[in-house]
């Protein structure tokens, strides 16, 4: 699994073998069972990001009306930034929630601050891989707000079809903005034009 690791550092930076070893020796490595919460909607993050190397992490809110919103899911070799908006002060606006049995990369300020000192390329690879989360998301969105429920399905189907069969239908159905009665018509839909 830390293969996957040293190939980022390899795509992203100018950093050495014997270095990528060294920061993948000291890295935290945590394993977490299904269910298990890393951040609560309301809590102040102690956390600054994961990295997925196994399993399926579900970011979700609960609305004015106390509904749960399925914002994303982060699978394997995806980073999951924890960003307090204004001031390290601010509690979460989202919870995130292990939906499988999870082994994550697991970097917290302090020791952060320290890789980044010793190894300044690393901090170069964190925001390259930023910039392109960023960019995926706002693809995610712009595509979201002008498309209809069967076509962010079908872009589920083609872009991230691991989900269909990993996440509980209920919780792909928030993801897409749909009640999980429409999301099962859908699917039947699909199935029939593509029989």
């Amino acid at each position: 699994m830390i293969d996957i690791l040293l190939k980022y550092m390899s795509d992203f930076t100018l950093i050495s073998e014997d270095e990528q070893r060294a920061i993948s020796e000291s890295l935290r490595i945590d394993e977490y069972k299904k269910g298990q919460y890393l951040l609560r909607q309301g809590e102040l993050p102690s956390i600054k990001c994961y990295f997925v190397l196994m399993g399926c992490v579900r970011q979700f809110f609960i609305d004015e009306s106390g509904k749960e919103v399925t914002s994303n899911f982060f699978t394997e070799d995806q980073a999951i930034p924890i960003i307090n908006e204004k001031t390290q002060d601010d509690l979460s606006k989202y919870s995130l929630v292990c939906v499988e049995d999870c082994i994550l990369v697991v970097g917290d300020v302090d020791s952060e601050n320290t890789m980044f000192n010793k190894y300044p390329q690393l901090e170069i690879m964190i925001r390259k891989m930023m910039e392109i989360k960023v960019g995926e998301i706002q693809e995610q969105f712009g595509e979201f707000i002008g498309s209809s429920p069967e076509e962010r399905y079908e872009s589920v189907l083609r872009k991230r079809p691991e989900l269909i069969d990993r996440v509980p239908q209920h919780q792909l159905a928030s993801y897409l903005g749909i009640t999980p009665e429409s999301l099962s018509r859908i699917k039947k839909r699909i199935k029939k034009n593509i029989l």
